[in-house]
């Protein structure tokens, strides 16, 4: 499904995969993973990937054995996230540099990411398994 890169279609792409986890049975505990995943991943492509606005964001959602398999796609600048070193969480706050800590959270709450720039394109995968 197509979104505008925009905060507000971050609701919308999140109802739009909470349907259809709805309708597979899938566990609220890993519908609200799911749906941190999804702030996160579609908040940084509506920050990042398109700093002047008027950008889209494509959701693929995929099944396979009780594993969700979500990609995002988008025609922004080009950006690996998986890339980025992870914050230290030892260091308190006032230590540590800001930013990276929601790619974070979605690398430990699900099983896998993968991340490749194609044809103009960010794809980002991830798969959670329930």
């Amino acid at each position: 499904m197509r979104f505008e890169a925009v905060t507000a279609d971050i609701e919308r792409a999140t109802e739009f995969v909470n349907q259809y986890l709805d309708e597979l049975g899938c566990p609220i505990k890993t519908q609200v993973q799911i749906d941190i995943a999804i702030d996160e991943l579609f908040g940084n492509i509506v920050h990042y990937a398109y700093p002047q606005g008027g950008g889209a964001v494509w959701v693929r959602i995929e099944t396979e054995n009780k594993t969700l398999i979500l990609t995002f796609r988008d025609c922004g600048i080009p950006y690996d996230p998986l890339a980025r070193k992870d914050p230290d969480i030892t260091l308190s706050l006032e230590e540590r540099e800001p930013g990276g800590l929601g790619i974070f959270m979605v690398k430990k709450s699900m099983d896998a990411l993968s991340y490749e720039y194609k044809d103009g394109q960010n794809i980002l995968t991830v798969k959670k398994a329930w």
